[in-house]
């Protein structure tokens, strides 16, 4: 049976904490070089200026760094959006601000590290256990939206299937013709058309 895709333990003291982040760091600048599958964990050792010994302490194989990435993406995400959704549920603005406002803060989140994003969802195979990272952002963005959708009275009869599909098809297109835009096209015209197609699909 191979090693499970997470790191081997956690370290508790700081300068542990250092060498756990180095390692970390390197291997998210080998992967998005190199690609996953031609950077190897003694480059990644060498690169984080640890010996290969010190990397398996941490990480049994690429797959437990590849979750270690998607992991520190997620608590970054998780924190950005925690602060919209507290200022929208603060404020509860009509669904045209409501959408604006999500979709301007997903699309920050990509265009900050399109090479993180790349990394996570297009470039590496995906462990079952950085899926389940990455599922747990998406449902965690759903259920706000789902929120919003029974407050202004919109989504049609499911919205908690459509808040999970908004999101979903969000998150396509944001990943496609966002991070590459068609030719002749800009990042705010591509933006812009997904807010439109947003609205139109929960108003109708």
């Amino acid at each position: 049976m191979p090693p499970p895709a997470v790191p081997r333990k956690r370290p508790r003291q700081e300068r542990s904490r250092d060498t756990y982040d180095a390692i970390v760091e390197a291997a998210a600048q080998l992967f998005q070089r190199d690609g996953y599958a031609r950077a190897t964990t003694n480059r990644i050792a060498e690169r984080a200026g640890v010996s290969i010994g010190t990397l398996y302490q941490y990480f049994p194989n690429k797959d437990a760094l590849l979750y270690a990435i998607g992991e520190e993406h997620v608590h970054r995400v998780q924190a950005e959006l925690a602060d919209l959704a507290e200022g929208l549920r603060r404020d509860q603005p009509p669904l045209p601000d409501c959408v604006h406002a999500l979709l301007r803060a997903l699309a920050d989140l990509h265009l900050a590290d399109p090479r993180m994003h790349r990394l996570l969802y297009d470039q590496a195979p995906r462990p079952a256990e950085t899926a389940a990272q990455l599922r747990e952002v998406q449902g965690g963005i759903a259920a706000e939206v789902e929120f919003h959708l029974r407050r202004l009275g919109v989504g049609g009869p499911d919205p908690g299937l459509t808040a999970i599909l908004v999101v979903q098809g969000v998150e396509g297109q944001l990943h496609g013709a966002l991070l590459d835009p068609p030719a002749g096209r800009t990042v705010e015209e591509v933006l812009g058309a997904v807010e439109t197609l947003c609205l139109k699909a929960l108003a109708s």
